[in-house]
């Protein structure tokens, strides 16, 4: 699977999917047909989770021409990126504790021979080599894999979630965090997910049959509670003449961009990540940023550097919300250090969907429809 590095690629990918694949998708989409055949899956994550195109967006375009009854399926999918970033806005220690973990736990050789699919399970090694090879996984892979590291492999949750932050093209705080934890039975105190050796035989066309696996495992315990924390975000562009955007929040189609001055563009180096990403996923960040820099001409692409440097003299900033995770942490890192004052600007979608992220998603689909018909998505 190649992907575009351009909004123009993704449209045109979303658009051959729905004339070419979506009509099949809820009967094929559990199948991962290899590292070389993704067909049966839009595989439009690596730009959604940079926002190169929206959720909205694509659902929007989807429902243009399908009965929302016949893609409800794919739209739900869809909707479950929103559902865990305002799930994560709403308990942002969360993702400060996940950080915190990374700390206390030491690399050994059973941890070395996972990322480097060296173990005795052949389907998981293959996973490995595809995730650092390809940057990319099929979803139920994702599950297989997580469920296997954690409950076979009895290695920390925390670690597998790092592993596929550092190589997914589409890593996302709130989907990869919250994923990992909802497997672990953490997510959904008790509900875990537990890989069974007929499913993923089922689901790989018999590639892998009889994997010995641990498939009676309990879920796993933390006795933290997250409480729900408050939503406090302008949606509309204050009167500052700087923006700040971040690589994760790249959708400047509907913005009011005329009346800034400077607009900066920051992408961080991994000397200013807490999890360092392999080369190839910086790399693919900074041509989707240099893309959009084609299509938004007066965009400055800077780094923590320059961004150090800028702040020296300029204190104030409208900033397009981050999302809890990397930038945002960062972002509260220098906002203390060099006393800036940001106005956090937050789409209306987001900020209308999020209120219903505060309980499962059971609960958040049920109000799918309610966000489609208010924002005449259908």
């Amino acid at each position: 699977m190649k992907f575009e590095i351009s909004r123009d690629g993704a449209l045109k990918q979303l658009d051959n999917f729905i004339n070419s694949d979506l009509a099949n998708y809820s009967l094929k989409r559990n199948f991962d047909l290899g590292p070389d055949n993704k067909s049966n899956v839009s595989c439009l994550s690596p730009y959604i989770s940079h926002r190169l195109i929206t959720e909205y967006e694509v659902a929007k375009t989807v429902l243009s021409k399908f009965p929302y009854q016949q893609v409800e399926k794919y739209i739900q999918e869809i909707f479950w990126r929103v559902y865990w970033k305002g799930w994560l806005e709403l308990r942002p220690q969360v993702w400060t504790d996940f950080i915190e973990d990374l700390k206390g736990f030491k690399e050994d050789d059973n941890y070395k021979k996972a990322i480097n699919g060296e173990t005795e399970i052949e389907c998981f090694n293959d996973w490995a080599k595809e995730l650092k090879e390809k940057n990319y996984l099929h979803n139920h892979a994702r599950m297989w894999f997580a469920s296997i590291w954690i409950f076979t492999l009895n290695l920390p949750w925390q670690k597998g979630a790092e592993f596929f932050m550092k190589h997914l093209y589409d890593g996302d705080a709130a989907s990869n965090t919250l994923s990992w934890r909802w497997v672990a039975g953490l997510q959904t105190k008790g509900k875990h997910y537990v890989a069974q050796s007929w499913n993923i035989s089922k689901f790989t066309n018999n590639k892998y049959k009889n994997t010995k696996l641990n498939e009676n495992a309990l879920p796993l315990t933390d006795k933290r509670e997250y409480k729900l924390n408050a939503l406090n975000f302008i949606t509309d562009d204050n009167s500052n003449e700087n923006l700040l955007v971040f690589e994760n929040e790249l959708n400047l189609e509907n913005k009011n961009l005329k009346k800034y001055k400077n607009i900066y563009l920051v992408l961080l180096n991994n000397d200013a990540r807490k999890i360092e990403l392999e080369q190839k996923v910086l790399e693919y960040k900074s041509k989707i940023i240099n893309d959009q820099k084609k299509r938004f001409k007066y965009l400055q692409i800077i780094d923590e550097v320059k961004f150090q440097t800028l702040t020296d003299e300029i204190k104030s900033f409208d900033t397009i919300h981050p999302c809890i995770g990397e930038n945002f942490s960062y972002l509260n890192i220098m906002r203390k250090k060099q006393n800036l004052e940001l106005n956090f600007i937050l789409s209306e979608e987001d900020k209308f969907s999020w209120q219903f992220s505060n309980k499962g998603y059971f609960n958040f689909k049920n109000n799918i429809p309610k966000i489609l018909t208010n924002f005449n998505l259908q």
